[in-house]
């Protein structure tokens, strides 16, 4: 019973450090105007609403002009007692966080006294994405007769969707994909740029000087794959780096 009594006679007192830790904090950024009478800090004080409203419009200015999105500030203290900026109040965002959902915008004031709150602000984009009208095996190439584009919802600054019909070339699907499937950039396979047995240009540089060989090469490779090639005058064999489908690079 002792310790339960002592537990809370303790209470209080752990409130009271804690609003004491509070007002030092106040008093260390505002000096003694922290502690002007209520109604002087109605009208001297920078509304939490034009806070809010400054991380919106600077999240909103990261955006395209053309694109939907719903842009939300979290919720501020409204006990917050900062005094009003003489000039608008400046944003900043805090490192990592553009591409995230729920990012971090710090506002901020210099004058006539300096002060910043940071503001959760959540994005949601309204983009197009390619939804497949038909299921594909595996392997296949889909063009853009096989798909419709429709509005979806994406949380933060970056999609994985693909959004335009014109992103389908050059690759391939990697799974078998069910009809109705909205199409992301990692369901797919980037097609080789070299075939095995094709004839391509060895290229190899050293001190600014550049030597050409044809090749043939004997693998197929990927943009910036490495593969092995035969040099077709020496027939020695090399690993080189496909640049495109007619040049392969080779490296020291």
């Amino acid at each position: 019973m002792t310790e339960i009594r002592r537990a809370q006679r303790a209470v209080p007192y752990k409130r009271i450090a804690k609003r004491l830790a509070a007002a030092a904090v106040a008093w260390a950024l505002l000096g003694p105007a922290a502690w002007s009478q209520p109604a002087a800090w109605h009208e001297r004080t920078e509304p939490v609403g034009a806070i809010q409203a400054a991380a919106v419009s600077y999240v909103r200015s990261q955006l395209p002009a053309s694109e939907v999105a719903d842009i939300t500030a979290g919720a501020l203290d409204e006990r917050l007692r900062l005094p009003r900026c003489a000039a608008p109040l400046a944003v900043e965002p805090t490192a990592g966080t553009p591409a995230m959902a729920r990012s971090i915008v710090g506002v901020r004031c210099a004058d006539p006294v300096r002060w910043m709150v940071y503001v959760p602000v959540t994005v949601v984009r309204h983009v197009p994405v390619l939804i497949l009208k038909h299921a594909v095996a595996r392997g296949m190439h889909v063009s853009a007769a096989d798909v419709t584009v429709q509005m979806r919802k994406v949380a933060g600054f970056t999609s994985a969707f693909l959004g335009s019909p014109a992103e389908l070339s050059g690759r391939s699907v990697d799974r078998t994909l069910a009809a109705g499937t909205p199409l992301t950039v990692d369901m797919f396979t980037a097609d080789p740029v070299v075939r095995r047995g094709q004839e391509v240009t060895l290229i190899a540089q050293a001190d600014g000087i550049e030597v050409r060989a044809a090749g043939l090469a004997l693998q197929d490779a990927r943009a910036g794959a490495r593969l092995k090639v035969e040099n077709v005058s020496s027939q020695k064999i090399v690993e080189g780096v496909a640049e495109s489908s007619r040049i392969v690079e080779v490296g020291d």
